[in-house]
C-alpha cells in the first residue's frame, strides 16, 4: 500500500519556493564569505525579498543560489551541512506538526501532506513496502538542474527532523540521490550515517517500518488541529489545484524505480476508474505511458550529463527497467520518430 499525500496541495502557477527556506541559506553565506549580497544579486534577488517569510522566489533562483553557495565556500557539501542543523521552527506551523507527530511515519506522512505551503512543483510522497517506509522527494521541473545542494539539504533537514524530534540515535536503512556520486562520499556518508545510493530516479529516505511506526509520545488533537487549520487557511487564499496532468507526473516521479507504474495503480492512487484517467488523459492530448517515456527521457538525459561514468545497470534500475538490455533497447526507440 503506498500515498502520495501532497497531490491535493498548492502548486504555483511558476514553480516557486518560500523566501523563508532561503534564509538559512543566506545567514551561513554571511557567517562564511562577504558576499551574499553579490550572489543574490547575481540571481537577480534581494535581501529585501526575504523579509517576508511566506513571500514567493521563483524555484529556479533558488535552486541556482543553493549551487553557486557550495562554490563561493568551497565547500560541497554545503546543503548537506546546513540541513544538518535545521530545527522544526525552520518550516514554521510543517515543522511543528512535525514535532507533534506520535511516529516517525505520521510526522514524514505530514510533512509530505503540506509541504507544498512552501514550495510548488515539488514531488513528495511516502511508499511503504514489506519491512521499509521511503520518503521520496523530487523537484518536478527537469530544467531545474544541477540542484544536488537542494537535494542533500531536503534529505538531511529532513533526518535532523527525525533525530531531533524523536531519536538522536536514529539512522536511515539507506538514502537514494537523483544526482551522480562525487569525487568523494565521505563527509555525506559521516552526515547521514548510513548506505548511499546515486543515481537513482528520486531523492529518498529509506526508514526501517519498525522504526517509522515506533510510537513516541501521545498526540495532542487540539493542538495539531489548530495547526492544521493554520496550514489550510494560508493555503486556501492562494489554492490553484494541480491539473490531471501534474498530478499524474508527481506520482511517476515518487514511484519510478521504485514500483510498478501502471493505470490500475495511477488511478487508484488518483481515486479514479483505469477508464476515466485514460479518458482524461487522452482530452489533454497525453496517455500513462507517454508520461513515463518522457520521465525517463529527462532523468537519463541529466544522469548523462552528470555522471557520464555512471553504471548503466544502476541507471536502468532507477529508471524502473529490467535490466541495462531492456534499457538499451527502450532508449534506442526514443529516438524513432513517432508513427
Amino acid at each position: 500500500m503506498a500515498n502520495a499525500p501532497n497531490l491535493d496541495a498548492v502548486l504555483p502557477g511558476i514553480a516557486s519556493i518560500r523566501a523563508s527556506v532561503l534564509l538559512s541559506v543566506v545567514a551561513q553565506l554571511d557567517r562564511q564569505t562577504g558576499k551574499t549580497d553579490m550572489l543574490l544579486a547575481g540571481h537577480g534577488l534581494m535581501r529585501s525579498q526575504l523579509e517576508d517569510p511566506y513571500g514567493l522566489i521563483p524555484m529556479a533562483r533558488y535552486i541556482a543560489v543553493f549551487e553557486d553557495a557550495a562554490v563561493h565556500t568551497g565547500d560541497p557539501v554545503f546543503g548537506a551541512r546546513l540541513g544538518s542543523t535545521f530545527r522544526p521552527g525552520d518550516i514554521g506551523p510543517i515543522g511543528m506538526l512535525f514535532a507533534l507527530s506520535a511516529t516517525i511515519r505520521a510526522a514524514l506522512t505530514r510533512m509530505a501532506r503540506h509541504v507544498a505551503l512552501v514550495q510548488g512543483a515539488t514531488g513528495i510522497g511516502v511508499v511503504e513496502a514489506d519491512d521499509r517506509v521511503t520518503w521520496s522527494y523530487r523537484l518536478e521541473d527537469p530544467r531545474l538542474w544541477p540542484r544536488r545542494q537542494d537535494a542533500e539539504y531536503s534529505l538531511a533537514a529532513t533526518c535532523q527532523l527525525v533525530r531531533g524530534c524523536f531519536s538522536a540515535g536514529w539512522n536511515p536503512v539507506e538514502v537514494h540521490f537523483e544526482h551522480g556520486a562525487p569525487m568523494d562520499a565521505g563527509d555525506l556518508r559521516r552526515l547521514f550515517r548510513c548506505p548511499l545510493l546515486f543515481g537513482q530516479s528520486a531523492n529518498r529516505i529509506v526508514v526501517a517500518r519498525a522504526d517509522a511506526e515506533r510510537v513516541y509520545r501521545s498526540e495532542d488533537r487540539d493542538l495539531i488541529a489548530i495547526l492544521e487549520r493554520h496550514v489550510a487557511d494560508i493555503r486556501e487564499k492562494e489554492r490553484c489545484a494541480p491539473g490531471l496532468a501534474e498530478q499524474v507526473r508527481a506520482l511517476i516521479g515518487i514511484y519510478l524505480g521504485h514500483k510498478p507504474i501502471t493505470l490500475t495503480s495511477v488511478a487508484g492512487e488518483l481515486g479514479l476508474s483505469v477508464r476515466t484517467l485514460q479518458r482524461r488523459l487522452a482530452g489533454e492530448g497525453l496517455c500513462l505511458r507517454d508520461l513515463v517515456r518522457a520521465q525517463r527521457q529527462a532523468i537519463a538525459a541529466h544522469q548523462s550529463v552528470a555522471g557520464p561514468g555512471a553504471s548503466k545497470a544502476r541507471l536502468a534500475e532507477a529508471l524502473g527497467y529490467a535490466d541495462s538490455t531492456v534499457f538499451w533497447r527502450a532508449r534506442k526507440s526514443w529516438s524513432r520518430p513517432a508513427p
